[in-house]
């Protein structure tokens, strides 16, 4: 049975909340990196989530899974999609500030797009095209370019953060299609789980948290991954695949562009980041390819 779509209001609300709840998770992604390995944030933050979803998804569909052999292989690469968005933007935290960070995850409306329009064609290429050129030169500006702005090793961990970005990306293509026959809270725990499952044996790996000890962990860090836990993936990642399932994942994408703004914003407070010229350009020129994509999409529309 296909499932009920919600209502274009709600859908576009969820996506907006979703899109500043990550903005925020960018300054706590930094925060937990004080205590935590990238791979120990990761795991973590999706035991947790994991927990939670599981929890809903419980109380919610009494615990009934029905999918198909076909759509079992297709939530297991989903979850590499996931794996790739929350491990590899960790691991690119290490070498770039959350400012940047934030700056390049703002390129993810274009991606979207520009994948949409090429895997599964609900846009003509040459519609999207020029304002992905205009986004990748922000993320490039950032990356390269900004040099004593951006962290230790910009091109390295800016490089990082946007296969991350891509990572969601095609998760959010790949999630427009099944659910349309399964739950987006099934979808999220299945995925989740996946993506757990494979990073476990990476804790071998990188060590930080498992070799200072429980009690190395500030605070802070704790709190900071709570907010990872609860609002970055129970709460965002829910909110977000509802929208799409409401809107598609290239209207999704364009509100996309609030996580940049509230995690520079955020960075610049809580981090006390810098916030320079390089920022600034970078992201104007993000924002204006996500501009021109929205603009020669609803002209498509008419």
């Amino acid at each position: 049975m296909a499932m009920t779509s919600p209502s274009t209001t709600l859908a576009y609300g969820s996506v907006a909340l979703a899109a500043v709840l990550w903005g925020g998770s960018i300054v706590a992604q930094k925060m937990a990196l004080g205590s935590f390995s990238a791979v120990e944030a990761s795991v973590l933050r999706d035991i947790g989530g994991l927990a939670i979803l599981l929890t809903t998804w419980w109380s919610q569909e009494g615990g009934v899974i029905n999918v198909s052999r076909s759509d079992l292989g297709l939530l297991g690469l989903l979850g590499l999609g996931v794996l790739g968005n929350h491990l590899l933007i960790l691991m690119g935290l290490n070498y770039v500030s959350g400012a940047v960070g934030g700056v390049i995850i703002g390129s993810s409306p274009v991606v979207t797009s520009l994948l949409s329009a090429v895997l599964i064609r609900d846009v003509p290429l040459r519609v999207v095209w020029l304002g992905a050129l205009l986004s990748f030169a922000g993320v490039g500006l950032v990356s390269v370019a900004g040099f004593q702005a951006a962290g230790e090793q910009p091109l390295l961990g800016g490089t990082l953060v946007f296969l991350g970005v891509t990572s969601w990306a095609l998760y959010s293509i790949g999630c427009r299609t099944i659910m349309e026959r399964v739950s987006a809270l099934t979808v999220n725990w299945t995925t989740l789980l996946v993506a757990t499952v494979l990073q476990i044996p990476l804790l071998w790996t990188d060590r930080k948290m498992m070799d200072a000890g429980w009690s190395s962990v500030t605070t802070s860090d704790w709190l900071a991954l709570g907010y990872l836990v609860v609002f970055a993936t129970a709460v965002a990642q829910q909110a977000w695949l509802f929208g799409v399932k409401g809107i598609g994942p290239s209207r999704a994408s364009v509100l996309g562009n609030l996580t940049p703004v509230a995690a520079i914003g955020l960075s610049a407070l809580i981090l006390n980041e810098s916030v320079g010229v390089i920022e600034i350009l970078g992201i104007g020129l993000i924002l204006a390819g996500v501009w021109v994509v929205n603009r020669q999409t609803a002209q498509l529309n008419r």
